[in-house]
């Protein structure tokens, strides 16, 4: 009779499988994934001026939650349940609209700059220091491929103007669209690193407004009565937000943390609201990880999927920094 499985085929068919393996394994397919990333203490990335820092030997500490997002390989796409906590999700629920990958890590990182900047606003102006926020425009963080903006803005560009009128707010650019009927042009001065430039753009509607096709955000320009360097290295994003504010509060003598080790995760404004953020289900997870002694999130749906994931980790919702700060007082 006739062998079917000989020692040479049985090397052959092993090589073989170990090829599609690691195949699968390092060949990256057109999807993103999302994974826990651990807890990550704010202390040693804030440097305050010579003597403004106050020593704290409580052992405590204020932490932030990341998400670690790269392309899926093909077996993380096939399989993202052998990975506890990992998201496939497709590359537009990733990329902006008109934007790839190296303008999603910039915009990422500019967003970050802005989370500090108005994180340590809103600490300060909670220690009573003068603080003042100016808008300065609208930051453009996603642009509809099939707009009419579309190849004339680009994704972090900032817009000062409409129609040679000034432009600081998004409730600016938005009642200047307002005067103009859907299907005419409209000249935009916009700003960005490279400097000031003119662009002329066709309007077109979407539920009953007149619209360019963009996704924006709020420019500020924040001046600090003191100087505040926060090194978040190639972390992007803003939902570091109120874990800065809450961490420069501590540096500069409030006991916030109480002793405890405490994680963060939710975008601060300027008015202290904290908002919503994503990840929240890899956010817990590495949260739970590390070992905190309790996580503040963002009140609502990012509360919900916090406690589906939490596993004992104590999570406390939070609407504002009023909110999180007396929570905090309270909560051990």
């Amino acid at each position: 009779m006739r062998r079917i499985f000989t020692p040479g085929r049985l090397i052959v068919l092993g090589i073989v499988l170990l090829a599609v393996f690691v195949g699968l394994l390092t060949l990256q397919s057109g999807d993103y994934i999302f994974l826990p990333d651990k807890a990550h203490p704010v202390d040693p990335l804030v440097q305050l001026p010579a003597g403004q820092a106050k020593p704290d030997h409580d052992n405590g500490g204020i932490y932030f939650v990341d998400v670690i997002v790269r392309k899926a390989s093909l077996l993380e796409r096939l399989w993202p349940g052998y990975r506890e906590g990992a998201d496939v999700v497709p590359a537009e629920a990733v990329v902006p609209p008109g934007a790839n990958d190296r303008q999603r890590h910039k915009l990422d990182l500019q967003e970050m700059q802005r989370s500090q900047e108005i994180a340590s606003a809103v600490a300060l102006r909670a220690l009573g220091r003068t603080v003042v926020a100016r808008p300065i425009g609208v930051v453009v963080d996603a642009v509809d491929p099939k707009a009419p903006a579309a190849g004339e803005l680009h994704v972090a560009d900032r817009i000062v103007g409409v129609g040679g009128k000034p432009v600081r707010t998004t409730i600016d650019l938005r009642r200047l669209l307002q005067l103009r009927k859907p299907g005419s042009r409209v000249a935009l001065a916009i700003e960005n690193g490279d400097g000031r430039r003119t662009v002329t753009v066709k309007t077109t509607s979407a539920q009953g407004r007149t619209v360019i096709g963009i996704i924006v955000e709020q420019g500020v320009d924040v001046k600090l009565p003191l100087d505040v360097r926060i090194d978040s290295g190639q972390i992007g994003g803003p939902s570091a937000g109120l874990a800065f504010a809450l961490d420069l509060m501590e540096e500069l003598g409030r006991d916030v943390d109480r002793g405890h080790r405490v994680a963060a995760t939710g975008e601060i404004a300027l008015d202290g609201s904290v908002l919503p953020v994503g990840g929240l289900k890899q956010k817990t997870i590495g949260a739970r990880r590390t070992g905190v002694d309790l996580f503040l999130v963002p009140a609502g749906d990012n509360a919900a999927v916090a406690r589906r994931y939490a596993d004992g980790l104590r999570v406390v919702p939070v609407k504002s920094f009023r909110q999180a700060l007396s929570a905090l007082q309270t909560a051990f």
